[in-house]
C-alpha cells in the first residue's frame, strides 16, 4: 500500500510538472513569403506548406513556401501554376497537397477579375504541381472564400462566393483516386462565405462565416459513412468569419477571426462528447485571414491582418495532452514505446472491443478488435494516437505512441 501511495504521488507530480509544459504559444520564424493575408496551407509529413494570398502591395500571389519545424526554417517550392490567387482552398491527401478555386485580383470589382475553378496536386517527392480536375460547382464559374478540408481518402469544399452579393451552399467531395468530384446535399447552414472546417475523428465539421454581413458561429457535422449532416453545439464564444483552423489528434481547433474588429482566442472541440473548451489565447496579436497547419502533434498559426497591417509572424501551439489522454480512467499499456518493429498492449479486455491507431492529422491507420500487437514496420517515424473503444464506439483510452 504504501509503494502505491508513493506512485500515485509520483505520477500526479509529474503530471502537474508536465501541465506546465502544455498548452501555450512559442514565436517562430517568420514565414518566408514576408507579409500577406488570404493565404492557404496544408501538411505533408513533416512539413508544413503555405502559398498563395495577398502581399502588403495588394499584389495577388502564387508562391509556396515549405516549413520544417525541428530547423525552424522556410524552403521555397515550386510555383503553383496557373493564375495567382487568394481565398483559395487547400489540402492534403495521403501524401499530396491540393490547391485550387479562389479569385485572381485583390477584389472582385477590379478589371481583368476572375473567380477560378481550377485544382492542382503537389507531389512534395518532385516538388511539381499536376493539373486535375477542374471543381464544377457554382454553374462551373469557380468560387472563391469557400472552405476546403480532407476527411480520410477524400477533400471537401463546402459554401463560397461566385461574386458580389452571390454566395452558394453548395458542398462538394473530391476523389484522388478517379480524379472526379461529386455534389453532395447542400451545406444546410445556408449559403455562406468565409466560413470554416475542420476534420476530426473521421467527420467534418463546418460552419462559421458570413452571409449578407450577418456573422454566424453554428457548427455542422458531416460523416462521409452515412453522407448525413448533423447540427452540433454552437461555437461559446463571438460569432466570427476569416478565422483559422486546426486538428490535433481527434480534436478541432478555433482561433482568430474577425467580426468587425479582431480576435486572438483559441477554442478545442471534442467530438465525442460535442463540448467546447477556451484553450490560451494566440501568441501573436489578434488577426484575421491567417493560416493554420499542424505537423506532429503541434500547430502552427500565422500570416494574417492585424489592426497595424498584413503580417508574417508564425506562433507554434503546443496544446494539452493530445486526444485528452488524461481524460479518461482505463489505462493501455504500449511497450516497447517507442519501438521501430512492433507494439503489444495490455488492458482490461471486458471494458476495450476496438483498437485503432491514428496519426496525428486524425488519419485512421489502422482498426481491430481484441488486439494485443499491432505491426508497425511500414508506419514513418513519429508520433501517433493509439485509441480504445467500447463496444458502441465509445472512447475509454488513449496513448501516445512514439514509432522510431
Amino acid at each position: 500500500m504504501k509503494l502505491l501511495l508513493q506512485l500515485a504521488i509520483a505520477v500526479y507530480v509529474l503530471n502537474g510538472a508536465y501541465a506546465q509544459t502544455e498548452n501555450f504559444w512559442t514565436k517562430k520564424a517568420d514565414f518566408g513569403g514576408l507579409k500577406r493575408e488570404r493565404a492557404v496551407a496544408f501538411t505533408i509529413g513533416d512539413y508544413g506548406y503555405v502559398g498563395t494570398g495577398v502581399d502588403t502591395s495588394e499584389t495577388v500571389l502564387k508562391d509556396f513556401w515549405q516549413y520544417d519545424p525541428i530547423m525552424d526554417t522556410w524552403t521555397q517550392v515550386a510555383t503553383l501554376p496557373g493564375s495567382q490567387r487568394r481565398n483559395a482552398i487547400a489540402f492534403a491527401i495521403n501524401g499530396f497537397g491540393y490547391v485550387g478555386t479562389g479569385m485572381n485580383t485583390p477584389t472582385a470589382t477590379e478589371f481583368g477579375a476572375n473567380t477560378l475553378d481550377d485544382f492542382w496536386q503537389y507531389d512534395p517527392a518532385l516538388n511539381s504541381w499536376t493539373t486535375k480536375a477542374s471543381f464544377p460547382g457554382a454553374t462551373g464559374s469557380g468560387i472563391y472564400f469557400a472552405t476546403g478540408v480532407s476527411i480520410g481518402a477524400k477533400g471537401y469544399i463546402c459554401g463560397g462566393k461566385r461574386g458580389p452579393n452571390n454566395y452558394v451552399a453548395e458542398f462538394w467531395e473530391y476523389d484522388p483516386a478517379t480524379d472526379s468530384w461529386a455534389q453532395l446535399p447542400n451545406f444546410p447552414g445556408g449559403v455562406r462565405y468565409q466560413l470554416n472546417s475542420f476534420a476530426a475523428a473521421q467527420k467534418g465539421y463546418f460552419g462559421f462565416g458570413t452571409d449578407q454581413d450577418i456573422y454566424r458561429k453554428d457548427i455542422w457535422e458531416y460523416d462521409p459513412a452515412t453522407n448525413q449532416w448533423t447540427q452540433k453545439l454552437d461555437f461559446p464564444a463571438s460569432e466570427r468569419s476569416a478565422l483559422s483552423t486546426f486538428t490535433l489528434g481527434d480534436r478541432g481547433y478555433v482561433c482568430l477571426g474577425g467580426n468587425g474588429g479582431l480576435l486572438g482566442d483559441l477554442w478545442q472541440y471534442n467530438p465525442y462528447n460535442d463540448s467546447w473548451s477556451v484553450k490560451a489565447d494566440y501568441g501573436g496579436s489578434n488577426r484575421k485571414n491567417a493560416i493554420a497547419f499542424a505537423v506532429n502533434g503541434k500547430a502552427y498559426v500565422g500570416t494574417g491582418k492585424g489592426y497595424s497591417g498584413k503580417k508574417a509572424s508564425m506562433y507554434e501551439y503546443t496544446p494539452n495532452t493530445v486526444l485528452g489522454v488524461n481524460d479518461y480512467e482505463i489505462s493501455v499499456a504500449v511497450y516497447p514505446n517507442p519501438s521501430s518493429d512492433f507494439i503489444n498492449l495490455k488492458y482490461e479486455a471486458q471494458r476495450v472491443q476496438t483498437i485503432q491507431l491514428f496519426s496525428m492529422t486524425g488519419q485512421k491507420l489502422f482498426e481491430g478488435e481484441s488486439v494485443k500487437q499491432i505491426d508497425i514496420r511500414e508506419f514513418h517515424s513519429g508520433n501517433y494516437i493509439l485509441v480504445a473503444k467500447q463496444n458502441g464506439g465509445s472512447i475509454v483510452a488513449q496513448q501516445n505512441i512514439i514509432i522510431q
